[in-house]
């Protein structure tokens, strides 16, 4: 990119970057898009971007080169990327008046290319168990409903998980849930309720229909959500409010109808409901997640594959809507 919009993004060919001091230097074989990608490009999202701009956050590719005192991985190892490379463990960095948002393919460049370098600490290897296509969308995706359920949640086996949409988060949140043994409410438009409900999901309610919150409750017998992976965000959090059970869990993930949330006030305190504000996670958690994908078989939803030449067919697919996972692939 050598500003913003569309029309900006371009490919060019470079020389192939050499890993320096603590650096390795990556064959990218796959990069996941997130519907945060597009907004980069189109409007920059008021990120300090550095043109010309590499867009990009989740990877899957091979260590070809090591730079000196680089120790954590080998040659040929398979890694993934961290979607947030600061932020190895415990709380985010930052401080309540400007907290972190330092990412790939925002702050830092990103990793749309078939080579990168990049300091080793921002890499994790890759799940065995996964095609390279898989493991990229782990990052972001994979990671945000892990964080949320596994981590923030410690979703247990029993309780209800209410899921909204069928997107790359949404998918994974149910197979995670599962995971755990909970029972799992999709709700997302009629069209693909039914894929929903053959990757694992309990029951299906359409989101269109003027009822859909007294469908949910009618299906908990008035129990309500234990958890619920709320990715709308506006007014959608007062909706969420309504069906999550006593002492239950909301995990604020999207934002699709704005960045200014509300919701009432009562039945949030009279039913004790905690809020967690869910922006991916910690490399920590990106290694537990790949060890229980490796565990327990699960396998990423990817709705389409492109190579790099149709980027720009990709970025439409993300306007129409995708179930599951766009991937971008190489060579």
């Amino acid at each position: 990119m050598d500003g913003i919009g569309r029309e900006e993004l371009v490919l060019r060919e470079v020389h192939v970057p050499q890993p320096g001091r603590g650096e390795v230097l990556v064959r990218v074989a796959a990069v996941a898009l997130n519907y945060r990608d597009k907004m980069v490009v189109e409007n920059g999202r008021d990120l300090p971007l550095a043109f010309p701009f590499t867009p990009g956050s989740d990877l899957a590719g091979t260590v070809v080169a090591l730079g000196d005192n680089a120790t954590r991985f080998n040659d040929g190892d398979r890694v993934i990327s961290t979607f947030t490379p600061d932020w190895v463990d415990g709380l985010r960095p930052g401080d309540a008046r400007t907290p972190a948002y330092r990412t790939l393919g925002g702050f830092y460049p990103g990793v749309l290319a078939e080579y990168v370098v990049v300091p080793q600490d921002w890499l994790v290897l890759a799940p065995r168990t996964l095609s390279d296509a898989e493991a990229a969308t782990l990052p972001c995706a994979g990671l945000t409903a892990w964080f949320a359920l596994a981590e923030r949640g410690h979703v247990r086996a029993g309780e209800t998980v209410l899921v909204e949409g069928t997107g790359g988060v949404a998918l994974f949140g149910i197979q995670i849930a599962k995971l755990h043994g909970a029972r799992v409410i999709v709700s997302g438009s009629a069209d693909k309720l039914d894929r929903a409900l053959a990757l694992g999901a309990d029951h299906g309610v359409d989101r269109r229909q003027d009822d859909w919150v007294e469908a949910v409750l009618a299906v908990t017998g008035d129990h309500g959500a234990d958890h619920v992976m709320e990715l709308v965000g506006g007014s959608h959090l007062g909706q969420a409010i309504r069906i999550t059970a006593v002492g239950g869990h909301v995990y604020q993930i999207g934002a699709l109808d704005g960045f200014e949330v509300s919701a009432p006030v009562m039945p949030l305190m009279l039913k004790d409901i905690t809020i967690h504000g869910i922006a991916t996670g910690h490399r920590r958690a990106l290694t537990r997640l790949v060890d229980a994908v490796d565990r327990t078989g699960l396998t990423p939803t990817i709705d389409t594959r492109y190579p790099l030449t149709e980027l720009h067919a990709a970025l439409d697919h993300l306007d129409r809507g995708a179930f599951g996972k766009i991937v971008v692939e190489f060579g």
